[in-house]
């Protein structure tokens, strides 16, 4: 079971704006210097605290819904796919996929080498996900994609843009219903060999999830949202 990726569109997604068709602008990414990994299980799986800041990641929930969703299903199970229920935006933007690699990963993975290659930047295609109650994505690996000119991807790049509750401080001032401090379910689920659980990973506003993909790829699922929108931004770690 793979994920789908050859009806990925790699078009511009573009938005209307005074009549005209103009390039949608992201929300602006701050450099972090303080980032650090905490691999799980020694297995090359790791997640990274807060790679997006709260404003951030709910700037780019905004941005995303002003795109607009698309959903995204598949044959399931008897087809030989893996059962997928979400909505999904999908753009090539090398520009913004170059900001966050700027912004702290580039340093995390300057020692990594994968066959002698290292690390040299993300996937400009950039796909954002939305799970709402009773969406999930069933069992499944990443498959690597070759990008041309010698690159090749190697790991998957899962930032959540919501998670479960969290204390408010008194100087936050956002909405209480934000659906980001509701999300209940949707863990991103791994599995070994004989189908015991590795690692559960439950979403948290603006923590980054990478897993190896490819032949080395654990068989994994995102669980059934029960309360909640989950939001992801998901690309990939290129190698050359």
């Amino acid at each position: 079971m793979t994920e789908i990726r050859g009806r990925e569109k790699m078009g511009e997604r573009r938005k209307e704006e005074d009549g005209k068709k103009t390039k949608m602008e992201w929300p602006p990414i701050k450099p972090k210097s303080n980032l650090k990994i905490t691999r799980l299980k020694d297995t090359d799986l790791f997640t990274v605290q807060d790679f997006f800041t709260s404003v951030e990641s709910k700037a780019f929930v905004k941005a995303a819904e002003s795109l607009g969703f698309a959903h995204q299903g598949s044959l399931g199970p008897t087809k030989g796919e893996a059962y997928r229920d979400n909505d999904r935006v999908s753009v090539n933007d090398p520009v913004l996929a170059n900001t966050i690699w700027e912004s702290g990963l580039n340093k995390l993975f300057c020692d990594f080498k994968i066959r002698g290659k290292v690390a040299v930047g993300l996937n400009p295609n950039i796909r954002l996900y939305r799970y709402k109650v009773g969406q999930r994505f069933g069992r499944h690996i990443d498959e690597s994609v070759d990008l041309g000119d010698g690159k090749h991807t190697h790991y998957t790049l899962l930032i959540y843009l919501s998670g479960g509750f969290k204390p408010k401080s008194k100087s936050d001032k956002s909405n209480p219903k934000d659906s980001s401090e509701l999300l209940v379910g949707g863990e991103t689920v791994f599995y070994g060999p004989r189908n015991g659980v590795v690692a559960e990973v439950s979403p948290a506003e603006g923590m980054a999830l990478l897993h190896i993909h490819g032949d080395k790829c654990m068989l994994h699922e995102a669980r059934n949202v029960s309360k909640g929108v989950k939001y992801v931004l998901r690309s990939d770690v290129t190698f050359a």
